[in-house]
């Protein structure tokens, strides 16, 4: 009988000898070493040597005869029961076999280490009739071990473990048999984490299930911070298809607070605050972002399917090494193409914001609960209001209707489990607890991306079922207008052909908030409040134009990544003056104009001294997005193009700043949204590759309305016959001059004629905002039944 196994010879086909989380440590070292995927060496206990301590402590009968006195009606005295089941557990001796044999391979790990090694002590827990099951947060770990004594007191520890009352009441939810369940102890080589970095990884993104994305998060210290939402973590995306193809695979980068520090203390763990200046510092490099990134691609290749990984770096030696890595379980188990969307009908009053899990909506009474003790508080249908939770909470959890915490990131606990039961959950909501009553009626509302928003009161929202397979695409081209780069891998399961409209403005506004030129010149920036700002904002660049550049290309990548390879038009910044001047620092660079919306915006900005080194921000960022992080997917287009000579003036500044049209397949596109475009139309398609009619201001350029004065809001009409005009004789010379062309608007959803009148002048393409685009696309395909063959 076996008590014993070296991780190096376990595989996945161990689970029922030594649990999932040993048996994947046992398969990585085995098949995964050779490709340079560092695992921290160790040994497991079988379930055979549970089974025989119990036997030889005579606790079989007692201990199973007590689990049955669980009153599995309201629990009421689960948690006794799971005290008295651990104190049996404790009191009991391992068998002499077992310590002997657990001291033995502890010895073999110190003559490999060079010294008494600090260890890992995990659970690792397996049902002998369901192999495949997961027990994941159910048990416990010690951490930092070190000798023989205390690896014996640590193992028994686990076996106690298995009789926490959340593990009881797991196996009784699930149907487990309590007699066959075992648990296996992995001592796991320690990496010195709380000297360095650790975190957790996913290759798919966790939040909507898009497959393309690697998902990494990393906090100073131990990696326990994460899965406890004690901290909110550093969070990198990076683009799967890409790693080790282009020179910047990494999309995405956002710098947490990381307050804590988890470090070692004696044979255990304790919390510190982390120094100001160390927790505002990124915990990677970029190099060692991408090195991990690949070994989970690796590592999902191996087991087929999506994977959570845990990783940390050792203080010591700065390398590497992953812990654990397990199935994910949620999304990899959906039909991405079965979409449940949500819309509140009403607006409220903002109570407080965080990240949002789950995309859906809901509300009840809120229920602020300061610890488990409290769970009898919580009725069936509230809303659980805490700080933190961590795996005594699963019991509670399942009886809200929705989650909010304080603290935690998009791989704590509280995000995980909500994920898992499919609630609705806010977390990092600060000040939660203290912003919302106790009693109160609240709505939850995560419809909107990331950021969830807590609303005063019962609001109105309707749902709405989205079967994609089903849908019928048109011939005609049908497309996304998107901003925002936080919806993007949503809104890619929408059926489109791509983006045909990605408006810069937003990223600039909400992830950069920062004038280009106050950042061009930000040592003659003179209003010191704003200057104070930008200096919070963009603290990690001593070069303040990096800033702008990192931001908008990963906001801008972010999008084309999740539609690549379809293709994605960016416009260049569209800002009006008194838009502008709204940014940071931004007043000091922009005039005061009488009528901005003719102004100095669009491509009239780009080669004028007052903007052009902000334009060239704009391009050094995009030559980021294509060159190096290799979405050349995306096309370009330039807006309020008031003449064919500017037009021409704007491309030959755009390569002189490393843009030229034709390289790596660029496209560049102009707006279709003054008279002059039309008229000129044969003239400006030889100097762009096509149009993208905007129906907005060409509407209101065309009728002479401002369309931001409510007195003559009434006469704008994109179905009046001069605007209707315009748009069939601009289609009909971009066909005629073999150039591609586009309508980015409103009305072909709202009015099927209007749609109609776009595919009999036969348009390329035509794009639609989001809660747009399946009437859109309802409207496309009734037009073309009815319609001339498209071309």
């Amino acid at each position: 009988m076996k008590y014993i196994v070296p991780f190096s010879k376990i595989s996945m086909g161990d689970v029922a000898i030594v649990g999932g989380k040993n048996a994947s440590l046992g398969e990585m070292i085995l098949h995964l070493h050779v490709l340079g995927i560092r695992v921290p060496d160790g040994f497991a206990t079988t379930a055979d040597a549970y089974y025989d301590f119990l036997k030889s402590n005579n606790l079989e009968a007692p201990l199973f005869s007590l689990l049955d006195k669980v009153n599995r009606t309201d629990y009421s005295n689960l948690n006794a029961i799971a005290k008295e089941a651990r104190e049996m557990i404790l009191k009991a001796t391992l068998p002499m076999p077992l310590v002997e044999d657990i001291a033995y391979n502890y010895n073999l790990l110190s003559v490999k280490a060079g010294r008494t090694p600090d260890v890992a002590v995990r659970s690792s827990a397996t049902a002998e009739d369901l192999p495949t099951a997961s027990f994941a947060g159910m048990h416990e770990s010690f951490l930092n071990i070190n000798g023989a004594d205390a690896v014996l007191g640590a193992v028994k520890k686990c076996y106690a473990s298995l009789f926490q009352a959340r593990a009881i009441k797991y196996r009784i939810d699930n149907g487990f048999d309590h007699r066959k369940v075992a648990l296996s102890a992995g001592i796991q080589l320690m990496v010195r984490a709380d000297l360095a970095s650790s975190g957790v990884c996913f290759t798919i993104e966790p939040d909507s299930g898009f497959r393309n994305a690697i998902v990494l998060t990393s906090c100073w210290g131990l990696g326990e911070n994460i899965v406890q939402g004690t901290v909110v973590p550093d969070e990198f995306h990076l683009f799967k298809p890409f790693l080790g193809k282009v020179k910047n695979p990494i999309i995405s980068k956002k710098i947490g607070s990381k307050l804590k520090t988890m470090v070692y203390a004696a044979n255990g763990v304790f919390n510190q605050d982390t120094p100001p200046e160390k927790a505002s510092q990124i915990t990677l490099t970029d190099s060692e972002v991408v090195q991990l990134a690949q070994w989970a691609l690796l590592i999902e290749e191996h087991y087929k399917m999506p994977m959570d990984i845990e990783w940390a770096k050792d203080g010591h030696s700065n390398e590497l090494f992953i812990l654990q890595a397990r199935p994910e379980t949620v999304h990899s188990a959906m039909n991405p193409m079965l979409v449940k969307e949500f819309r509140l009908k009403q607006k409220g009053e903002t109570i407080v914001t965080g990240n949002a899990i789950g995309t859906g909506i809901s509300s009840g009474i809120a229920r602020l609960i300061e610890s488990t003790k409290d769970a009898h508080k919580l009725n069936e249908g509230e809303v659980l209001v805490t700080d933190l939770t961590n795996p005594d909470w699963d019991p509670i959890m399942k009886k809200a209707a929705a989650i909010i915490t304080n603290k935690g990131g998009r791989t704590s606990h509280a995000a995980i489990i909500a994920r898992e039961m499919g609630t609705v959950a806010i977390v990092g909501a600060s000040g939660a607890t203290e912003k919302i009553s106790e009693g109160e009626l609240i709505t939850i509302d995560n419809s909107q991306g990331k950021k969830g928003v807590v609303y005063k009161g019962k609001l109105e929202w309707e749902t709405l079922q989205h079967d994609f397979s089903k849908i019928q695409m048109p011939q005609t081209k049908a497309m996304l207008i998107l901003a925002d780069p936080d919806k993007a891998y949503k809104y890619s399961f929408y059926p489109s052909a791509g983006v045909g409209l990605l408006r810069m403005e937003f990223i600039i506004t909400n992830a950069i908030k920062v004038h280009p030129m106050a950042l061009v010149n930000y040592d003659q920036v003179t209003d010191q409040e704003a200057k104070q700002k930008i200096d919070a904002l963009a603290f990690q660049y001593t070069d303040r134009k990096n800033y702008f550049i990192d931001k908008l290309s990963q906001g801008i990548a972010t999008i084309a990544a999740a539609f690549y390879p379809r293709e994605v038009i960016v416009r260049m910044s569209d800002f009006k003056s008194n838009e502008y001047a709204n940014l940071l620092g931004g007043q000091q660079f922009e005039l005061k104009e009488e009528n901005p919306m003719i102004g100095f915006r669009g491509a009239s900005r780009y080669y004028h001294e007052r903007y052009k080194e902000g334009f060239k921000l704009e391009c050094e960022a995009i030559k980021v997005v294509r060159n190096e992080m290799g979405f050349t997917n995306v096309k370009l287009m330039i807006p309020f193009c008031r003449t064919v000579e500017e037009g021409r003036k704007v491309l030959a500044l755009m390569e002189e700043f490393g843009l030229r049209r034709g390289d790596k397949g660029l496209e560049i596109y102009v707006m279709a949204e003054i008279p002059s475009n039309v008229l000129l139309a044969k003239e400006f398609a030889e100097v762009f590759d096509g149009f993208s009619i905007g129906s907005n201001d060409l509407t209101q350029l065309t009728l002479g309305i401002d369309r931001d004065s409510a007195v003559i809001s009434n006469l704008f009409d994109e179905n009046n016959p001069a605007v209707k005009q315009m748009i069939a004789r601009v289609i009909e010379e971009a066909r005629a001059s073999g150039a591609k062309i586009g309508l980015c608007g409103q009305a072909p959803s709202d009015d099927a004629s209007f749609a109609a009148f776009l595919i009999d002048e036969q348009i390329d393409s035509i794009s639609f905002n989001p809660d747009a685009l399946l009437s859109g696309i309802e409207n496309m395909n009734k037009a073309e039944k009815n319609s001339l063959p498209v071309k």
